[in-house]
């Protein structure tokens, strides 16, 4: 049998720009990351900064649940 992973859970982060209006070259929709994290050192939301395809630029991903 394998081990549990604990407390390390498997997160999804979501672009912030999925609210503005679609003016932008790329196709639309919206761009996800997933991550982990402990859940005992964060135990709240995580906001990254990472490249979203769509604004074409780094923008903030927000955890989503």
């Amino acid at each position: 049998m394998g081990k549990s992973k604990g407390a390390r859970i498997i997160i999804t982060l979501e672009c912030s720009c999925r609210n503005l209006p679609n003016t932008e070259k790329r196709a639309p929709g919206i761009f996800r990351y997933t991550s982990s994290k402990n859940r005992r050192n964060t135990p709240n939301r995580i906001e990254l900064k990472k490249f979203c395809p769509k604004c074409n630029c780094h923008t903030n991903f927000k955890e989503i649940k």
